[in-house]
């Protein structure tokens, strides 16, 4: 039985069933079983885990981005999600701590004068990133002289990147490494140009008893290695648990 208040449960899950916003674009964290279709990773074990801990009903309200995610969110069409934490995201969104660091990386043609990762910030550059991804977020910020062109989704930026003849895709590692197997002639730049720490959320008018539970149960869920055992169990590589968190 759960030990969270009736008052808690009725703020986390206004409708009486807890709804999971579920982004697709991140085959880190959420993928479709080849079988039965349902989604299936880290996100969704975690969602499952925390709709127990709460002894509710789960529904999880899939995308194929992470804005649109982000935005059932904050416009509190579910009750909360799983996030790159990011400082815009962050005015309708309150963040848990992390869970999971993912590595972002750049990919270019085998033929590429560019050899490091500060090579892409030059002008007439075009970076190719999934719209209202962390990428699309941070390099939006950072870079000053490159241009930034903007794919539908996350999984499909290599492939706006080969159609339109770009300099450079950026994204999620192992989508690019995944990349590598469809398209002959690339190659990813060694290292990486970002870390990005994926979250929980929830809306931020759901107030700090709220936040304060999902953050607790998160860092249990790290603790008790839940999350290591969902990595592992779903085969990712260059992922890695985050340290634990104070409040």
């Amino acid at each position: 039985m759960s030990t969270v208040s009736d008052a808690l449960k009725k703020t986390l899950a206004p409708t009486g069933r807890l709804r999971a916003s579920i982004n697709l674009g991140n085959p880190v964290l959420v993928h479709r079983n080849p079988t039965t279709g349902e989604p299936e990773g880290v996100s969704v074990s975690l969602a499952q885990a925390f709709a127990q801990h709460l002894d509710l009903p789960l529904d999880m309200v899939v995308f194929d981005t992470a804005g649109k995610s982000v935005d059932a969110v904050t416009r509190e069409e579910a009750d909360f999600g799983f996030f790159a934490i990011d400082p815009i995201r962050g005015q309708g969104i309150h963040f848990t701590a992390p869970y999971v660091l993912i590595e972002g990386a750049y990919l270019v043609r085998e033929g590429s004068t560019f050899t490091c990762n500060d090579d892409v910030d030059q002008e007439g550059v075009l970076v190719t990133v999934g719209k209202g991804s962390a990428y699309d977020l941070f390099l939006t910020r950072e870079l000053h002289r490159a241009h930034i062109v903007r794919a539908p989704s996350s999984p499909t930026v290599v492939d706006v990147f080969m159609e339109q003849a770009l300099d450079v895709a950026a994204g999620v590692r192992q989508q690019l490494e995944a990349d590598l197997q469809r398209f002959e002639g690339l190659r990813i730049l060694p290292g990486r140009f970002m870390v990005i720490e994926q979250a929980m959320g929830l809306p931020r008018g759901r107030g700090e008893d709220a936040a304060r539970c999902l953050f607790d149960f998160l860092e249990s869920a790290k603790a008790s290695g839940l999350v290591a055992r969902e990595l592992a169990r779903f085969g990712i590589q260059g992922a890695s648990v985050a340290p634990a968190a104070k409040a």
